[in-house]
C-alpha cells in the first residue's frame, strides 16, 4: 500500500485483529509518524491520547503486535492491521479490549509475581546494551540521566493525580517501567531492591 492512498488528517482509527483467530483485539489510532514506524519496524504503533506521543504496544509490558498484513477502507481513512499478539493486548490482561454487552469487566490471569519485573527488567538491560532503532527506551537512555530522573518524576505525579482504577493501574504501570530503565541506568537491579525490602522486614 503506497502512502498517498491514506488521508492523515489528524489521527487515523485503527482497527487491528488477531491474524489466526480473527478476533477483534483494540480500537486505537494512529497519525502518521505512528503508521510508519510501524511499516518500518514491523511492530504497531500507535499516537497515545493520554500522553500525546508515539508508543510502541508492549513497549513496556512486552506484549508486541507483529504486523502480518494491513488494509485500508473504501475512503482511505482509516486501516485495518492484522497482526500477531503476544501476550494481552489490553491493560486489563484480558486478550481482547472487545466483550459482549453486560458482561463485567474481569481482569485476565496476570502474573502477580516478580517474574513480570524480571522479563521487563532483562529487556530494558538488553535495550540499554544494544539500542534499537524507533525504541522509546533507547531514546530514554540516550536523553540522559536528568531526563530519565524527570520522566520518572512525572510519572510518579501523574499516578498520584490518577482517578478511578483504570487510569491509576495505568499511570502506575507507567511509573514502574519508567523507575525500571532509571535503575537500569544506575546499574541497579530489582534483587537489590529485594535484599533491601528484605532487611527491613526483618527489622
Amino acid at each position: 500500500m503506497s502512502d498517498y492512498d491514506l488521508k492523515f488528517e489528524g489521527l487515523m482509527p485503527v482497527v487491528v485483529q488477531d491474524s489466526e483467530t480473527k478476533e477483534v483485539l483494540t480500537l486505537a489510532y494512529m497519525d502518521e509518524e505512528a503508521y510508519r514506524k510501524s511499516m518500518e519496524t514491523g511492530l504497531m504503533h500507535y499516537y497515545s491520547r493520554s500522553k500525546q506521543r508515539v508508543r510502541m504496544k508492549g513497549e513496556a509490558s512486552g506484549n508486541i503486535q507483529e504486523i502480518k498484513d494491513v488494509m485500508i477502507d473504501c475512503d482511505n481513512d482509516s486501516l485495518l492491521f492484522m497482526v500477531k499478539q503476544k501476550g494481552a493486548a489490553c491493560h486489563l490482561g484480558t486478550k481482547s479490549c472487545f466483550r459482549e454487552i453486560g458482561t463485567p469487566v474481569v481482569a485476565g490471569n496476570i502474573n502477580y509475581s516478580l517474574e513480570v519485573l524480571l522479563e521487563l527488567e532483562s529487556l530494558i538491560a538488553k535495550t540499554k546494551n544494544t539500542p534499537r532503532k524507533n525504541s522509546y527506551t533507547t531514546e530514554l537512555f540516550e536523553s540522559g540521566e536528568e531526563n530519565i530522573k524527570k520522566k520518572v518524576g512525572e510519572e510518579a505525579v501523574e499516578s498520584i493525580l490518577a482517578q478511578g482504577k483504570d487510569r491509576i493501574v495505568y499511570e502506575t504501570a507507567d511509573l514502574l517501567y519508567h523507575l525500571l530503565v532509571f535503575l537500569s541506568y544506575e546499574n541497579i537491579k530489582l534483587s537489590d531492591i529485594m535484599d533491601e525490602l528484605s532487611k527491613r522486614r526483618k527489622n
